[in-house]
C-alpha cells in the first residue's frame, strides 16, 4: 500500500564518501547501494516496501521517534522512546581512506538511556535491486547473506532465526547498556565493540573538523539560514567521490517528481551543467580542496576528447568514474516510491544535446579565476574549442536544460548560455592575452544576443520564454540578470520576474515551466529554482520578499535540513530524488548573496549592461 511508505523527509542520509543510505525515523535502512553510489542496491525497500529489502532495528512496542545528526557531522542518531524506556540508536558509515574496505561498512549503536526496551531486528537484503534473494547462512559472531562474488556480514551476537532470505530476531537493552550491529561488504572479518567506538570517534573528528566553522557575526553565511549552509555542505560532501572530485545530483534513483507518476529518473550521476554554481558554494564555505578537486574533474573530462575542432560533443552527465555508457532501463519487478512506476536505472538524457553545458563548462573556467586558479595554455585550447563550438551550434534546436522528451527546440536558456561561452571566452582571452578569434567571437555574441532580445522575450506577458517565439514561460529566464545579459534594472529583467512571481510561484515556491514537455502528468514546484527567484530578487534590489521567499522555503526542508529536487506546493511533501545537490548549492549560494546583501544594507550590484 503507498501509504505503507514513509515520507521522504523522515530519512536520514549516512555515508563514507564512496556510497550512501537512506535510514528512516522508524530505524529502517531503507536504501543502499555497495560498494558504490551507482552500483546495484543491496537494501531498496524505498522502491519497493515488499520486495526490495531492508535491514529495521526498531522497538516492537509503540514508539514515538525523532532524528537529529550529531553537530557538524553526517553521523544520524534516532531517539526511540516507549512507554518502558528511551534508548538512542547511532547510525554511521566510516570515511573512506583509500587504505583499505574498512569504510565500506554500516555501524549501528544502540544505548539505553532508561529503563529497558524490546526491540526487533530484520535484516532482509536483496542484491542487484531486488532480482536477488540470497542464501542467508549462521557466521562467525552474525549472519552472512552471500550471492556471486557480494558478501554482506551481520555481525551480532543475537540469536537469529533465519527465513527464505531474512534473518529476524529479538532482544532487550536495558538501561546504561550498548550494543552494537555491525554491517559489513565484502568482509566478515568481526570487529570489537571497543574498536567501534575508536571509529565512531574518528568518523566524529573527521566531520567536525571539516564541517564549515565560523565566527557567526563574521561569517558571510550569517543569518537564520546559517545551520541549513552548514548541512548542506555537509550534504555535498556526502555525494563528492573522493577519487574523481565527481559530485553525484542525489543518492537516489526514481523517486517520482509526482506520487504515482512516471517521471521518476536515475540521478546517481555526475552533471556537467553544476559546475561553476558548485565551484563557487564549495570556495564559499571554505572548502578550496573540494572545489579544485571538482575542477579537475571536469578538466580530466576535457582531456577525453580530440583534438579536432569540430562536432565537439560533451555529454550533459556522467559517471562518478568517467563512464559515458549511462543505458538507461526500467525494472518492471519492483513496483517503486508510493507505486510510482516504472522504476529507472541509468539516464537516456546522457546522450541528449543540449547546448547550454557549452555555457556552463567556460563559466566554471572562468568564475575559478576569482579563486586563484590559473587558465593554462592547455586550459585555453579546450575553452577555445567549446566557444567555437558554441558558435557554431547556437543557432540550432537542443533538448534544454530540463531535458524534456517532447523533441528538440530553440530554447532561450541554450542561446543564453551560448552567449556567456562566448562571453567568457573574449574576456579570458582579451585580459590573459589568448589567441582567439575575437571578432567572429564578438559578432556571433552579438547576433546570439539581439536573437534572444527579438525571439525570446515575449511582449504580451512581458517576460522572457522557455523558447523562441513561444508563451510559456521558464524559470531559467530568471537567470539573465545572474550571468549578466541584462542589468537587474531593465525593465524585461523586472517584467520576467513579476510573470514568475504571478504565474509560476505557488505558496512561494517555483515551478521549472507550465506547459507540455512531452511527458504525462505533473510535476512539484522545483527548488533550485525558487532560489533563482531569490538571487534576481536580491539583484534587483528587493531584499524583503527575498528573505521571504528564501525563509519559506526552509521551512520546508526535512528536520534534518535536507531538500529533496521539488514540493508539493499544497501538501509541502518533498517530491524527487532525495537530498538533491543542486538543491542545496542553490541553498549555499542564495544564502549567500542574501545574506552579503542584508548585511551590507544594499542590494548586491549585477552586472552592466554590455554591447
Amino acid at each position: 500500500m503507498a501509504q505503507d511508505y514513509k515520507r521522504l523527509e523522515e530519512y536520514g542520509l549516512i555515508g563514507n564518501l564512496e556510497t550512501c543510505a537512506l535510514v528512516g525515523r522508524d530505524g529502517s535502512l531503507d536504501w543502499c547501494c555497495f560498494p558504490h553510489l551507482e552500483s546495484p542496491s543491496v537494501f531498496a525497500a524505498l522502491l519497493d516496501i515488499n520486495r526490495g529489502g531492508h535491514f529495521h532495528l526498531r522497538p516492537r512496542d509503540q514508539y514515538h521517534a525523532t532524528q537529529t545528526y550529531i553537530e557538524n557531522t553526517n553521523i544520524l542518531q534516532t531517539t526511540f522512546e516507549t512507554q518502558s524506556g528511551a534508548l538512542t540508536l547511532t547510525d554511521f558509515m566510516p570515511v573512506k581512506d583509500h587504505t583499505d574496505t574498512s569504510h565500506r561498512t554500516i555501524l549501528r549503536k544502540l544505548t539505553c538511556q532508561q529503563g529497558h526496551v524490546e526491540l526487533e531486528v530484520e535484516f532482509k537484503p536483496r542484491f542487484d535491486y531486488a532480482r536477488v534473494v540470497p542464501a542467508i547462512e549462521p557466521a562467525t559472531g552474525g549472519v552472512v547473506a552471500r550471492w556471486q562474488d557480494h558478501v554482506l556480514y551481520l555481525q551480532s551476537d543475537l540469536p537469529f532465526q533465519m527465513h527464505e532470505g531474512d534473518a529476524l530476531g529479538t532482544f532487550v537493552i536495558d538501561e546504561g547498556e550498548t550494543k552494537w550491529l555491525v554491517l559489513r561488504y565484502g568482509d566478515t572479518q568481526p570487529i570489537p565493540p571497543q574498536e567501534c567506538e575508536s571509529i565512531l570517534d574518528r568518523t566524529t573528528r573527521f566531520w567536525s573538523d571539516w564541517a564549515h566553522d565560523c565566527q557567526r557575526d563574521r561569517c558571510v553565511f550569517r543569518g537564520p539560514w546559517h545551520d541549513h549552509v552548514v548541512r548542506s555542505g555537509l550534504v555535498l560532501k556526502l555525494l563528492t567521490h573522493p577519487e574523481t572530485g565527481a559530485i553525484a545530483a542525489a543518492p537516489t534513483t526514481s523517486l517520482p517528481e509526482v506520487i504515482g507518476g512516471v517521471r521518476n529518473w536515475d540521478y546517481r550521476f555526475a552533471w556537467i551543467r553544476d559546475a561553476s554554481f558548485t565551484v563557487q558554494s564549495l570556495h564559499s564555505l571554505g572548502h578550496v580542496e573540494e572545489a579544485l578537486q571538482y575542477f579537475q574533474w571536469l578538466r580530466g573530462l576535457c582531456r577525453q576528447f580530440g583534438e579536432h575542432e569540430d562536432h565537439l560533443h560533451i555529454q550533459v552527465m556522467y559517471g562518478l568514474h568517467g563512464g559515458q555508457d549511462l543505458e538507461e532501463r526500467e525494472l518492471h519487478h519492483l513496483s517503486g516510491y508510493r507505486n510510482s512506476a516504472p522504476v529507472r536505472v541509468g539516464n537516456a538524457a546522457a546522450q541528449q544535446v543540449q547546448l547550454d553545458v557549452y555555457g556552463e563548462l567556460v563559466n566554471a573556467f572562468y568564475e575559478t579565476r576569482r579563486y586563484g586558479e590559473d587558465t593554462s595554455q592547455s586550459d585555453w585550447q579546450f575553452i577555445r574549442r567549446i566557444a567555437n563550438s558554441a558558435s557554431r551550434a547556437w543557432s540550432t534546436e537542443d533538448s534544454g536544460i530540463w531535458e524534456v522528451r517532447g523533441g528538440p527546440r530553440h530554447f532561450t536558456y541554450s542561446k543564453l548560455m551560448c552567449w556567456v561561452a562566448l562571453d567568457r571566452s573574449i574576456k579570458m582571452a582579451e585580459k590573459q592575452g589568448f589567441d582567439a578569434p575575437l571578432r567572429q567571437w564578438k559578432e556571433t555574441r552579438k547576433a546570439i544576443r539581439q536573437a534572444i532580445l527579438k525571439r525570446g522575450f515575449n511582449q504580451r506577458l512581458n517576460s522572457f520564454v522557455q523558447s523562441f517565439d513561444s508563451d510559456v514561460l521558464d524559470a531559467t529566464s530568471l537567470l539573465i540578470p545572474v550571468m549578466g545579459f541584462l542589468p537587474p534594472d531593465d525593465p524585461r529583467v523586472q517584467g520576467t520576474i513579476d510573470a514568475t512571481l504571478n504565474h509560476l510561484t505557488d505558496n512561494g515556491l517555483v515551478y521549472r515551466y507550465v506547459g507540455d514537455d512531452g511527458l504525462p502528468g505533473q510535476e512539484g514546484t522545483f527548488v533550485l529554482c525558487t532560489f533563482w527567484l531569490v538571487d534576481a530578487l536580491v539583484l534587483a534590489g528587493q531584499l524583503d520578499k527575498a528573505e521571504e521567499l528564501l525563509l519559506g522555503i526552509l521551512e520546508h526542508a526535512s528536520p534534518l535540513g535536507l531538500l529533496a529536487e521539488e514540493i508539493d506546493p499544497t501538501s509541502g511533501d518533498l517530491l524527487g530524488n532525495y537530498p538533491q545537490a543542486f538543491s542545496h548549492i542553490g541553498l549555499m549560494n542564495s544564502a549567500l548573496r542574501l545574506g552579503w546583501a542584508v548585511a551590507t544594507k544594499r542590494a548586491a550590484k549585477g552586472p552592466k549592461e554590455r554591447p
